[in-house]
């Protein structure tokens, strides 16, 4: 069976373009205009939730709140898609439990991406009373690019996921991209116009390299650190910090 997405949003506009977008790629797509309306869903049915945030009477956050703590559907993923692009808001959604994070305006690609992302990390987990049939996972490419380290850290960059210790991190597409760049050119200074043109395939805000730069530093516990900056100039990655 086909994997089955739902988006929640208020504003039709959106739900047309992800549904439309989400079905030529051969997923299944259902809309819901509210959280309320989506809560009367039987929500176990889906392999994906894309979730508004700032939606009347009940938002994106709570309605996540309300799945997490549901045993029936606790572990169906989330991405979170929301004109809220402040660091607070990402590090709020992530804290939820959500898997994902998208600004607006997005970039249909990316999203695109991202849900592929969210399903290969999540299709091994299969929720209480889950009806879906397992993901079918592609086969992997023939081309095989061998694994970047630094001390426990690896990155893996057939899978696109990152390990520290052996446990997944759980990066975003942006992130895993940010952190390829840093470990493939330690030891220097890059100004954020490179960081962009080197990650980014569109023009993004100084604000959005310093959020996404952030929310790395923060999943690489440990390693945050090595991600240094210098006021005026820009991030750099370095094996060894004072």
């Amino acid at each position: 069976m086909r994997v089955r997405i739902l988006v929640i949003d208020d504003e039709d506009s959106w739900c047309e373009i992800l549904k439309y977008n989400l079905e030529k790629e051969g997923y299944e797509v259902d809309t819901a205009d509210s959280a309320e309306t989506a809560l009367g869903y039987d929500l176990s049915v889906y392999n994906l939730m894309i979730v508004d945030i700032m939606m009347e009477r009940l938002s994106g956050f709570d309605f996540a709140k309300r799945v997490r703590n549901n045993p029936m559907v606790e572990n169906v993923p989330i991405i979170f898609c929301s004109a809220l692009d402040g660091e607070d808001d990402m590090v709020m959604g992530l804290n939820i439990g959500a898997d994902d994070y998208i600004t607006k305006p997005f970039n249909i690609g990316e999203v695109i991406a991202r849900v592929r992302a969210v399903l290969r990390r999540t299709q091994s987990i299969t929720p209480i009373g889950y009806r879906q049939q397992p993901i079918v996972v592609a086969a992997s490419k023939p081309h095989y690019e061998p694994d970047i380290t630094f001390k426990t850290l690896r990155l893996d960059r057939n899978e696109k996921v990152c390990y520290i210790n052996g446990k997944d991190i759980g990066l975003t597409k942006t992130e895993f991209d940010l952190l390829h760049f840093f470990l493939n050119h330690r030891e220097r200074i890059h100004s954020r116009a490179e960081i962009m043109n080197q990650v980014w395939d569109a023009q993004v805000t100084n604000r959005s390299i310093d959020t996404n730069v952030a929310r790395l530093r923060k999943k690489l516990g440990p390693y945050g650190e090595n991600i240094i900056t210098r006021l005026g100039f820009g991030y750099g990655f370095k094996a060894e910090v004072n």
